[in-house]
């Protein structure tokens, strides 16, 4: 019964005690730490793995899709091919009658060239006829004469046909 006075028994108990609860509490927060870190890790495996079979789909969509898109390219250049053939013929005929046509179109644009210069011209002619009459009017008639003269104008623009 020494051994229950003794100071040292009692230290050792009590840093017995104190080693078994602290293993206890330390176990709890450790396990429950490594509990969270073990299902946080394993919702990032099943997202990985999630995404990685949502992106094999979309490499299998769009495989199929490019030999798709290849398919219908190889039957886009056959058919532009064949209307390249087609058109070379075409256009071997109609050159003929292209050349006939274009010759009377320059006989026709020279007949409209000229119609359209004579307008012109006679255009040039009434714009300096009309500058001319301007400055006549300007410098000979006075401002009571101008007024009548716009008013008559006027009243004569109600009885001409539109």
């Amino acid at each position: 019964m020494a051994l229950f006075h003794d100071v040292e028994f009692w230290i050792a108990v009590a840093f017995v005690v104190f080693a078994i609860a602290l293993y206890r509490m330390a176990f709890k927060r450790v396990a429950d730490a490594l509990d969270k870190r073990g299902e946080t890790i394993k919702n990032e495996i099943e997202e990985a793995t999630r995404l990685r079979e949502e992106a094999q789909a979309l490499l299998a969509r769009h495989q199929g899709e490019s030999r798709s898109a290849e398919e219908r390219a190889k039957g886009i250049l056959a058919q532009a091919e064949a209307e390249a053939i087609r058109l070379r013929a075409d256009s071997a005929r109609e050159l003929e009658n292209s050349l006939k046509r274009r010759e009377q179109n320059a006989m026709d644009r020279i007949a409209q060239a000229e119609a359209a210069a004579l307008a012109e011209v006679r255009g040039v002619a009434v714009m300096v006829a009309i500058a001319a009459a301007r400055r006549l009017i300007g410098e000979n008639l006075t401002d009571q004469q101008r007024s009548r003269l716009i008013d008559n104008a006027v009243g004569e623009l109600d009885k001409k046909p539109h």
